[in-house]
């Protein structure tokens, strides 16, 4: 009894309910020899017919339910059915060596997802997932055998599982599905990007969850505490359920806060932005109360179609959000696209480590069409609302002087064309390259703003892939080293009259949100959904209280040292709102 199983917390909140193993059925593939092949290669393409209408399907209800960000997933998804490369080695597989279209399907998919796994980045990684999720699809129909679907599931549960695929998410039912929890996976994973979306508890990467629970058992997640309680005793449950409630009743309480500036306890005001992918994200947004957008990440624009927005589809965009945020300001973060995101369709050169490789500005100043094409939509629709422009991966001052020259052209070529452009945008720049904050107190000279992004920051400092298990406990947002870089960032900022923001995921994390303030941060931008804890928790901090103890904070050692420090003497909430 009361078991105890530890993860990471990806999603907060308490659940309560029966474990419902999810495990999809084992698909055996045997090799049979064939003499019609026209008839193998036809059942392949009704096979992949019918996995593309299922696809379909999922994508336009993760588009209603979670927004067209996630739907995009299924649109890769929909893109590795389409792609020859897989495709064509699986027809000439049936036709030239006489097998059956499951072998083939199998060898091939096999192949390629053992070729992605093995590289050494992320994306790879997550495009071998990819392959072998729609693959597994493909397959169970040429098998007849069933994929258990979990939007079937009509009684409440927490689901457990060994990972979630972006599939499984998106179908969750959130009347039923009350949490889930994984052997792997992580923060900035598929699955628990979802389920804070859907604000869903979880807890992921436990490594032993599917071994210790069993069907039908009695589970607690611990979404704020990174727990799963197996078989707990009524006093367990019951000291949950009033956790549970206390949760609730800060929710109810934040909910309040909707329309509330944010100004800690002795006056000093902050900005609580959020992060957003697409136009529809805005919702999100002002129903949480969001004082503006501190990243519009504008590669989804980019992404599941097989070629470039137009000027003209990227103007009505950026306007579109522009004007819903009703002169709240938007920064507008310029293509990021290398690293983890890929577009088939620019035939980008494969790298050893795209996330070090050509990607975001690089890309940009060598693709200049591209880019000015996304300028000249940007800089339109800059009459419609508080326009901030930010460019992505700087290392240099260079790169940025030539960025920033291109939108000056851009902007003095519609002007000449008789077109109105605001007069007052401001330009920054994301400082997620170490060598960037190093040298914040020269970019500081030339910029508008900072904003830091800390989930590329804090790998790139400390040589540890965020997306890789192995190494996860290097991912740490409270090492002194990166607080001692945010600190060189916001000083350089504040000395040159600038504003320093924050759009990475520490920026909404409870025990960095009390450092960041003492450390003057201007603008913490998160996922929507996080704005109204950490207002409530900034209204309880004391700005000038906090900022006494940042020296004894950056002088320390660990970061368990740090978090430690936080939640002993800064932490004033007994309930983690992380």
């Amino acid at each position: 009894m009361n078991e105890q199983v530890v993860g990471i917390a990806a999603s907060s909140g308490i659940a309560i309910a029966k474990a419902f193993r999810l495990e999809h059925p084992e698909l055996t593939v045997e090799k049979t020899m064939i003499t019609n092949p026209e008839h193998e290669v036809a059942r392949f393409e009704q096979a992949l017919e019918r996995s593309k209408v299922e696809l379909e399907g999922i994508k336009e209800y993760a588009r209603k339910e979670l927004g067209e960000d996630k739907a995009e997933i299924f649109a890769a998804h929909l893109l590795v059915l389409s792609d020859p490369e897989l495709l064509n080695p699986i027809r000439d597989a049936i036709k030239n060596e006489q097998v059956n279209a499951e072998f083939a399907l199998n060898e091939v998919a096999t192949m390629f997802g053992n070729m992605f796994a093995a590289m050494d980045n992320e994306y790879m990684k997550e495009r071998a997932a990819d392959i072998r999720d729609v693959t597994k699809r493909v397959l169970s129909h040429l098998l007849g055998v069933m994929i258990t679907n979990p939007g079937m599931i009509a009684e409440e549960v927490i689901i457990i599982a060994e990972d979630l695929t972006p599939s499984d998410t998106a179908q969750l039912n959130r009347k039923y599905v009350k949490g889930f929890a994984t052997d792997i996976g992580g923060r900035t994973s598929h699955s628990a990007i979802m389920a804070r979306s859907m604000e869903i508890p979880a807890v992921v990467g436990t490594k032993t969850v599917t071994a210790e629970i069993e069907n039908g058992a009695l589970v607690i997640v611990d979404g704020l505490d990174g727990m799963v309680i197996v078989n707990p005793t009524p006093d367990v449950v019951q000291a949950y359920q009033e956790k549970q409630a206390a949760y609730q009743a800060k929710k109810a309480e934040w909910a309040k806060l909707v329309n509330e500036h944010t100004v800690s306890r002795d006056g000093y005001h902050v900005e609580l932005a959020a992060n957003i992918g697409t136009p529809d994200d805005v919702n999100g947004v002002l129903a949480n109360g969001g004082e503006g957008v501190g990243l519009y990440r504008t590669e989804f624009l980019y992404m599941g179609r097989d070629q470039l927005p137009t000027e003209a589809e990227q103007f009505e965009a950026y306007k579109t959000v522009l004007e819903r945020m009703e002169g709240k300001p938007v920064v507008v973060r310029t293509l990021d696209i290398g690293g983890d995101k890929e577009l088939p369709y620019l035939d980008l050169p494969k790298e050893m480590n795209p996330f070090l490789g050509y990607r975001a500005i690089r890309l940009c100043l060598t693709s200049q069409d591209m880019f000015r094409t996304q300028l000249r939509a940007l800089l339109r629709a800059s009459i419609y609302g508080n326009l901030k422009i930010m460019f992505p991966m700087i290392a240099t001052v260079d790169e940025f002087r030539q960025a920033k020259a291109i939108l000056m052209e851009e902007k003095e070529k519609l002007q000449s064309e008789g077109i109105v452009v605001a007069e007052d945008i401001e330009v920054g720049m994301m400082v997620e390259i170490p060598a960037s904050a190093v040298m914040a107190d020269v970019f500081a000279k030339e910029v508008d703003f900072f904003s830091i992004g800390t989930n590329d920051l804090i790998q790139y400092t400390l040589a540890a892939d965020r997306m890789n298990e192995r190494v996860s406990y290097l991912y740490q947002p409270y090492n002194p080293a990166i607080l001692r870089l945010v600190k060189m960032v916001i000083d350089a900022a504040h000395k040159e009259g600038k504003w320093a923001g924050m759009c990475g995921e520490m920026a909404g994390d409870e025990i960095a949100i009390p450092i960041l303030l003492g450390l003057g941060l201007d603008e913490f931008s998160m996922s929507a959904t996080s704005i109204l804890s950490a207002r409530n928790q900034i209204l309880n901090l004391s700005k000038e209280e906090v900022a006494q103890a940042i020296e004894q904070i950056i002088n320390m050692e660990t970061a368990e040292e740090v978090e430690r420090f936080v939640k002993e003497t800064l932490l004033n909430s007994p309930i983690s709102a992380s």
